[in-house]
């Protein structure tokens, strides 16, 4: 897997101490959104409809730092939008490691190369590269033609400099699972530390709407796309019981407080994916207010469909501390 062994030590250490003080609902990573603006129009994405007097938002390092020690999560996926058009970008994620935490700087590579120079390779920060799939998946899914050739020069040039490169990719109708097996072949080449792979959330104000799939399409789909490949050595970032989720073989509920969303619009109630009962102004308003119960399959029609990693990542984790044998497997999927 691609989880390095110093984030999953750190991050089994965090929910022991969780489980210690008998705390029910913790956050795993905090989804950070310092602004909306963004300089693609991905077909699923529903973060760029905002009212432009909302997009000429952002949130300053200072507001950044201190939601991410408010919230105390051990990782930190700093999103957008854009994150590398933020006038502060380096600062933000600088001063995040620095707070002891695991940085995910979410980026589709556009200025990826041009702006490495703003950061210092660090075991605590990745640079987390929006792929899609292949060159014409990815180019159909963003939009634009030849944004996979500039992804791939921006994460060998990252590579070259000693920097930790993940891909993250959003499954969508259509996706081919030869054609997958072609794209991690491809990113396992060129040498990236792991893969993220999620099927797309239906934002009800993306560009497309026809193609995000349905719960019984996603196991269809991630059997074959995951199917066994000895010879392969496919590196995922993800616990193995995601993949086992994805794939039908386990069946989870949706923690959506496993991965809070901070935006400039304050703490999103109930999820990064969908907003529903407004804004919390602290953390602990968001935990402490938000009707929990009343959110995850079979309990609300948006998240219907929903298997998205932001969702049920953090149950898989909390299910690999749930016995030794899963910690056991856990552990060999770090290491192998």
């Amino acid at each position: 897997m691609g989880i390095p062994l110093k984030q999953a030590v750190a991050v089994g250490k965090y929910i022991v101490e969780q489980k210690l003080r008998r705390r029910k609902r913790y956050p795993l990573v905090l989804m950070l959104e310092p602004l909306f603006r963004c300089n693609l129009e991905c077909m699923g994405c529903g973060k760029i409809q905002h009212p432009e007097a909302i997009l000429e938002k952002h949130l300053s390092p200072e507001r950044c730092w201190a939601a991410a020690e408010e919230c105390g999560a051990p990782m930190v996926s700093v999103a957008g939008g854009e994150p590398l058009i933020h006038p502060a970008i380096d600062r933000i994620a600088a001063g995040l490691v620095e707070r002891g935490k695991f940085v995910y700087l979410c980026t589709n590579a556009i200025l990826l190369q041009r702006k490495l120079d703003l950061f210092k390779p660090s075991a605590q920060l990745t640079l987390n590269v929006h792929l899609d799939g292949i060159a014409a998946r990815h180019d159909a899914s963003v939009q634009r033609a030849g944004v996979y050739r500039l992804a791939v020069d921006a994460i060998r040039a990252a590579k070259r400099r000693g920097f930790r490169v993940t891909t993250n990719s959003t499954i969508f109708v259509g996706h081919d699972p030869a054609d997958l097996h072609r794209f991690f072949d491809d990113m396992t080449e060129i040498g990236v530390d792991g893969m993220t792979i999620s099927p797309g959330y239906s934002y009800e104000l993306a560009p497309v709407q026809d193609k995000f799939l349905r719960r019984e399409q996603t196991r269809e789909l991630f059997r074959k796309a995951l199917a066994p490949a000895p010879r392969r050595k496919w590196r995922f970032n993800h616990s193995p019981m995601y993949l086992d989720f994805l794939k039908g073989e386990r069946e989870y509920q949706c923690t959506p407080w496993g991965s809070p969303n901070y935006s400039v619009l304050g703490w999103q109630r109930p999820c990064y994916l969908f907003s529903e009962g407004g804004y919390a102004r602290t953390f602990r308003e968001l935990m402490e207010t938000t009707q929990w119960d009343r959110y995850g399959t079979g309990r609300h029609p948006k998240c219907a469909n929903c298997m998205t990693h932001c969702g049920y990542e953090p149950s898989a984790v909390e299910d690999s501390m749930a016995s030794l044998g899963n910690v056991v497997r856990s552990l060999r999927s770090t290491v192998g």
